[in-house]
This record gives structure tokens, sequence and C-alpha cells, in this order.
């Protein structure tokens, strides 16, 4: 029997390049703007534990994604304080 070729698909984007665009996106912004946004998410985080504990929480996805948001932020307010640092 002759074996068909198979069309194979093209491969998916991986998570790695779509952090590494939100990241970027992170990193054009300014210390003050992070830190706003830092903010905000952290509130949002603290909502959604507490819908979580009353079992409301409708997008459980979203509590993975901002965890990771907060991290991205906070990694990059490091990278940019000791980049500050070594300047002078």
């Amino acid at each position: 029997m002759a074996k068909k070729a198979a069309a194979k698909k093209p491969a998916k984007k991986t998570t790695a390049a779509k952090a590494a665009s939100k990241a970027d996106d992170f990193r054009a912004k300014s210390g003050d703007e992070l830190s706003t946004q830092l903010t905000g998410l952290k509130k949002e985080q603290f909502n959604l534990r507490f819908q979580r504990a009353n079992g409301q929480v409708e997008n459980t996805g979203r509590i993975r994604s901002l965890r990771r948001d907060i991290a991205r932020i906070q990694t990059i307010l490091t990278e940019q304080r000791r980049a500050a640092l070594a300047k002078g």
C-alpha cells in the first residue's frame, strides 16, 4: 500500500511568544504606569479570590493570567530599578 503524505497543519503559536509580546508591551510603559496597572491587577485578583471562595467566579482562567501578568510587571519593575541603579 502506498502511504499518503499527511497534510501538516501549521504550528500553533507558543505561549512563550505571547508572553514575550506582553512583556515587550509592559517594557514600553513607564514605571508609574506599570505601578498603576499593578495596583489595578492586584485589586482584580483580590476580588476574584473572594468570588472563587463563594463559588461565583465565572472565568477561572482569568485568575491564572492575572497572576502571570502581575509577575511580569513585577519583574520588569525590578529590571528598571536595577538599570537605574547601574547608571548611577
